[in-house]
């Protein structure tokens, strides 16, 4: 991988992280601030973004927006543009899960999941994207998951949700590519995160299952994730668009 710093990386520009307080968003948003790109933090939580700012220092800003709020993306990312100048880098990285039987699943909590990770992503994407085709240029990247690699069971809307980012990932490279905004996608495997160490350590049984189709045989870091965002960030990925990338110790083709 070529030097992110260099002119042909992607340093020296704007990135907007949601979900970047915590897990695996706030992994991306340390990777990007190290490598010289300014850094746009959404979350929902002001502790976090506070903790967050302080941690990644001058080159992030935090700002404490509710992505579930539909009506008002459009005056965020006015907001942002006129603030920052450009975006040039977008990481849909917000999410929620929730673990329940599927004949308990109500149509609320359903559409709570879908909310959140798929109609949310593609309205701030669609506001982005706006932008970006005016510059001609432009880097999407969407968090998806293995759970839109194979079935698993008791997360049937979540799964739906990132089946759902993979289909739009597709979609939007085919459509926006052309216009010189390439949109990738990256499956993380069983990463050391708050949120997977709520859904694993209290199962013991999923855990071992989980590590057992690993090859690599151990749950990956955030950081690992945050390399990918940085290299599919960079023209070192110039000539990559459309791909949900599985960053998973082989998880997706173990058995």
């Amino acid at each position: 991988m070529s030097d992110i710093n260099s002119p042909s990386g992607a340093g020296g520009k704007t990135a907007i992280v949601t979900g970047g307080g915590s897990g695996i968003g706030l992994a991306i948003a340390e990777k990007f601030v190290s490598n010289n790109i300014r850094t746009i933090v959404i979350g929902r939580s002001q502790e976090k973004l506070d903790q967050t700012k302080e941690k990644l220092g001058e080159l992030c800003t935090v700002v404490s927006f509710d992505l579930n709020n539909l009506g008002g993306i459009p005056q965020l990312v006015n907001q942002l543009y006129e603030e920052h100048g450009n975006i040039d880098i977008l990481v849909n990285n917000a999410g929620i899960n929730m673990k329940k039987e599927f004949t308990e699943v109500t149509d609320e909590d359903f559409q709570r999941i879908l909310l959140t990770n798929v109609t949310s992503i593609f309205s701030l994407s669609r506001e982005v994207v706006k932008r970006m085709i005016e510059k001609g240029a432009g880097s999407i990247i969407n968090i998806s998951s293995m759970a839109s690699q194979y079935g698993i069971p008791k997360v049937i809307a979540y799964t739906a949700s990132k089946s759902a980012i993979e289909g739009m990932t597709r979609a939007m490279a085919v459509e926006l590519s052309p216009k010189g905004i390439r949109v990738n996608c990256i499956a993380p495997g069983f990463i050391a995160t708050e949120m997977s160490a709520k859904a694993l350590n209290s199962d013991p049984e999923r855990k071992g299952k989980a590590l057992g189709r690993t090859p690599m045989g151990y749950l990956g870091q955030p950081a690992d994730i945050g390399d990918a965002a940085v290299f599919l960030a960079s023209d070192a990925a110039k000539y990559i668009t459309g791909v949900v990338l599985p960053v998973d110790g082989g998880n997706s083709v173990g058995f």
